[in-house]
């Protein structure tokens, strides 16, 4: 029954859909490192229990070898006991060949038992052979799993290495989309132009004003000559022309 429960789980191991699994499972990494424990560990029972198994076929088959080996030297013992007495009985000594008579009797008695034991056991050292040919079998099977889980598990971290490193470079690529070195240049640009027009803002404010000084000064002198003229008028009579501003530089003195 042990070897019989053992054979079952290594079957169902065996056979055991490792992509529909993997298909369900939410860490596939984590499940597959504990796969390949679980694995290992029942591979390492079944080798234990398959060894045992070959270790009692091995004994039953010693057994089936000497039972024989005993009804072959039982059988060669009774020949020679029935010899024996034939030699007596020829000789007529009848009590001494009734004696070997009776040991070919015994010989031939444990010849007979030797034989049964040997025949009782051909069915189970055939039985246990087609078990342990089995378990052979799926402990193969289960070391070939073994071999596509750890090869699956070694393709899936490499996968998701290269998927998490993909998502760093995205991630990456969005900070930088978040924090664009030229959009910033640009805002300082902008910032400068502002300053710059800030600044044309008050030269053309400054400009502004000093025309509006010279403007006021030329209404200053013009209102001057304005003066000068009335005075030159009044002084000079109503029907004398007033002199221009050119002629009385003229007529002013020299020094």
């Amino acid at each position: 029954m042990v070897k019989q429960s053992i054979f079952g789980r290594i079957a169902t191991l065996a056979k055991a859909n490792i992509n529909a699994m993997l298909d369900q499972a939410e860490d596939p990494q984590k499940m597959l490192d504990q796969m390949v424990r679980d694995y290992s560990n029942s591979i390492a029972e079944a080798e234990s229990a398959v060894a045992q198994t070959i270790g009692n076929l091995r004994m039953l088959q010693e057994d089936y070898n000497e039972d024989r080996e005993n009804a072959r030297n039982w059988g060669n013992k009774a020949l020679a006991a029935s010899k024996k007495a034939d030699e007596y009985r020829s000789s007529g000594d009848v009590p001494d060949a009734e004696k070997f008579d009776n040991l070919a009797k015994v010989a031939i008695q444990r010849q007979i038992t030797a034989e049964n034991e040997a025949k009782g056991a051909e069915p189970t050292i055939a039985s246990q052979t087609e078990i342990v040919e089995k378990l052979k079998t799926g402990l193969n099977q289960m070391k070939g799993k073994l071999n596509e889980l750890t090869s699956k598990r070694d393709e899936l971290i490499a996968r998701s290495r290269t998927a998490a490193a993909q998502a760093q470079v995205h991630d990456a690529m969005k900070s930088i989309d978040f924090m664009d070195p030229t959009s910033e240049v640009g805002r300082f640009e902008e910032k400068i132009r502002r300053e710059e027009a800030r600044v044309l803002g008050q030269a053309e404010l400054a400009n502004s004003s000093l025309d509006a000084q010279f403007e006021s000064l030329e209404d200053l002198g013009e209102q001057s000559e304005i003066e000068a003229r009335l005075a030159a008028l009044k002084s000079g009579g109503s029907g004398a022309e007033a002199p221009s501003a050119i002629e009385q530089g003229a007529d002013s003195p020299k020094y």
